[in-house]
């Protein structure tokens, strides 16, 4: 479990085909301090286990799972990431529930910069905006951001001059692909009312033959 509130921007060192997935090696900076072999890191807001530590470097195998749903198919060597090691349990709790699993990309479109504060307009499928509500968490490339504004194509993240700095979006472009992880409580509750709405449609043809309808129907 993470809180994306991101600690290092990490960088990557090497990227390689392993076993039917990916390894990268990253350079973890002062998250490295306390980490060891088995740990959880969110990279860019994806869960991943410390295979092997070389210093103050981590190596870590990608799934195929994970390259369909994230960016990391994209990657290259020299990129910048954001870091944030599991949260403790005895730890304080910043952000908002982060588990670093994707449920897609996005795009950033826009980002209109005010002095030190910036917005970004991200386009995404229908099916992770419909998870989403205005003044309500998202987590994109693990950082815990509030939706300022949700469109029919997109949504708008007001970025602070100190979440700039700490993250790797101080150099963010237009075009550049995100990982979008949904809040939880919104997915747990959105499909709740899913199922409800579909369960309460199937039972209308049977309430309206108990009221006396469809007299004819066998």
């Amino acid at each position: 479990m993470f809180t994306g509130i991101i600690e290092q921007i990490g960088l990557v060192r090497r990227i390689s085909p392993h076993r039917g997935g990916l390894q990268m090696e990253i350079e973890l900076g002062s998250a490295a301090e306390g980490t060891k072999t088995g740990d959880s890191i969110s990279v860019n807001g994806v869960c991943l286990t410390v295979s092997v530590l070389k210093g103050a470097s981590a190596v870590f195998d990608v799934s195929e799972e994970t390259l369909r749903r994230s960016t990391f198919g994209r990657f290259q060597s020299g990129r910048k990431v954001n870091l944030e090691r599991a949260v403790r349990a005895d730890g304080r709790f910043g952000g908002h529930f982060v588990q670093g699993h994707i449920d897609g990309v996005g795009r950033i479109a826009a980002i209109r910069r005010q002095e030190e504060f910036a917005e970004f307009h991200i386009e995404t499928a229908p099916a992770l905006l419909a998870q989403m509500v205005e003044k309500g968490s998202v987590a994109a490339d693990g950082i815990s951001l509030t939706i300022a504004s949700l469109k029919e194509r997109g949504f708008t993240v007001a970025l602070i001059p100190s979440t700039l700095a700490q993250t790797a979006w101080k150099e963010a472009k237009i075009g550049d692909e995100v990982n979008i992880e949904t809040d939880i409580l919104i997915k747990i509750v959105h499909k709740f009312l899913s199922k409800t709405a579909a369960q309460s449609f199937s039972l209308i043809p049977e309430l309206l033959r108990e009221s006396g309808y469809f007299p004819n129907d066998k």
